[in-house]
């Protein structure tokens, strides 16, 4: 892993009101809540379908950065989305 990657225990978990999954309707991943349904873009769901509860930012970071070695040291972005999504109530830490 870079070493410019920061280190980040925590383990992000789906908000409770939250449901992720594939639309196939809409062509992507997306949350479904009570009042609606979010349509998330490539990098969220990208994002997302690796919070499971189980792997901790920094997991999530070097899966991605695996994926896509193209993409270079994602972890700043990666860190930016979850802490839209937190703000979002999308998910949460434990």
């Amino acid at each position: 892993m870079n070493a410019a990657v920061k280190t980040d225990f925590r383990v992000p978990v789906l908000g409770t009101l939250f449901r992720f999954q594939w639309e196939p309707a809409q062509q992507a991943y997306v949350l479904l809540y009570p009042e609606g349904m979010v349509k998330l873009n490539q990098s969220a769901g990208e994002i997302l379908a690796l919070v499971d509860g189980q792997r901790n930012v920094t997991a999530i970071s070097a899966a991605l950065m695996e994926k896509f070695p193209e993409a270079g040291d994602l972890s700043g972005d990666i860190l930016e989305f979850l802490e839209v999504a937190r703000e979002q109530r999308w998910i949460d830490y434990r």
